[in-house]
């Protein structure tokens, strides 16, 4: 698909995940476009799936979710059934901030928020390892966060 998308788009595409709140007036100024243009392909590339929303970056310990792990998750069985049984329930677990199935050791890395350890440890007894199908997993505590960027990469070519 990106070889479909031309300098302008991808500077569209750069331009709106640096700041989805940009007005089209002000994209449009800087990728060097008219509104009319511009706008049509922000549509376009939103149709298409490439744009798929717009978030507020929010911080986390103002809302008491500083605390994060990451947990591997090792399942009983990884029948079709049994991992679409999981990843549905992972789904509906706010604190699972990402869930990843991992071709490896284990079966699936999650990265979890919580607001401290406490309110970790009883979400991990009371909700992650009761997860369908879990059988067991490991947890990784976070002490610094480097660099957690949630910006896809938009290629220059």
């Amino acid at each position: 698909m990106t070889d479909q998308l031309d300098r302008i788009d991808r500077r569209i595409l750069a331009e709106l995940q640096a700041d989805g709140r940009l007005s089209i007036v002000e994209l449009a100024r800087r990728v060097h476009l008219t509104k009319t243009p511009c706008a049509e392909r922000v549509k376009r590339l939103e149709k298409a799936g490439i744009i798929k929303g717009y978030r507020a970056s929010l911080d986390p310990n103002a809302l008491e979710a500083g605390h994060v792990a990451f947990v591997q998750v090792s399942l009983a069985g990884t029948s079709g059934a049994e991992l679409d049984s999981f990843n549905a329930a992972a789904r509906q677990l706010p604190e699972i901030q990402s869930c990843h199935m991992i071709a490896g050791g284990f079966d699936y890395l999650l990265k979890v928020r919580a607001r401290d350890m406490s309110h970790y440890r009883a979400l991990l007894g009371d909700r992650i390892s009761q997860l369908p199908g879990v059988q067991n997993t490991h947890t990784y505590v976070v002490m610094e966060t480097v660099k957690d960027e949630a910006a896809v990469p938009v290629p220059a070519n």
